[in-house]
């Protein structure tokens, strides 16, 4: 399977906010656009521990996002990184990021349905 960005259907749009994603057997492809700001903690909450269980594999194409595991450590992937960010995290961005990821579809499906539940109270 393959596809340019524009051909992966757009899971959400809020204002400058842009998530794309599909499923390719088991995996879910997603491409988000975030701008400066957005962080994705208060979003999060009700999910076990607060956080995103769901691991994923990415590329960040511009700008960057910083993540936060369980255990307080940080990291923050820039603009031409690839990461790994195992499951147990949060993360925001200070100055927007564009980034390209590789989920599990099993794992990241009750993500992706709380964060839209979470949005459309919002």
């Amino acid at each position: 399977m393959r596809s340019d960005i524009a051909g992966i259907p757009v899971e959400m749009k809020v204002d400058a906010i842009e998530t794309r994603g599909a499923q390719w057997g088991d995996v879910v492809v997603r491409h988000l656009d975030l701008p400066a700001g957005v962080d994705f903690t208060p979003l999060l909450k009700g999910l076990p521990d607060d956080r995103c269980a769901c691991p994923h594999w990415g590329y960040v194409l511009a700008g960057a996002i910083t993540v936060r595991y369980a255990d307080g450590t940080e990291e923050t992937t820039r603009a031409g990184e690839v990461y790994y960010w195992p499951g147990g995290h949060t993360g925001w961005t200070e100055g927007g990021v564009t980034f390209l990821e590789f989920s599990p579809a099993e794992q990241i499906k009750p993500v992706l349905e709380h964060l839209a539940a979470q949005m459309s109270t919002a």
